[in-house]
């Protein structure tokens, strides 16, 4: 990759960024924008995190990663602080791991 592209995607990067900024300024969102933008919010970081542990490459794996994710899932729906959430997970794959 030439020094050329990797400063041309990192300006595009940074230009994507501003975009909303610049286009909403100061101004308020509405109340149909922000209702909207909280809906979509966390379907889709759910998604996110669903692909990520289910999916590698092309192919839909089930391993230490499902029940990791499983557990954090309880943790965080019982209110848990977020460095209990993040060991029982990491502890729960490392365990499965090690022991299958």
């Amino acid at each position: 990759m030439s020094w050329t592209l990797l400063l041309a995607l990192g300006g595009a990067s940074y230009a994507l960024k501003a975009v909303g900024p610049v286009l909403v300024g100061g101004r308020e969102l509405g109340p149909r924008v922000r209702r909207t933008l909280d809906l979509v919010a966390v379907p889709l970081l759910a998604a996110l995190i669903l692909v990520q542990t289910v999916g590698t490459g092309h192919r839909f794996v089930l391993d230490a990663r499902v029940p990791a994710l499983a557990v954090a899932a309880v943790l965080v729906s019982r209110r848990a602080p977020f460095l209990v959430v993040v060991l029982a997970a990491g502890g729960t794959a490392a365990l499965l791991r090690a022991f299958g």
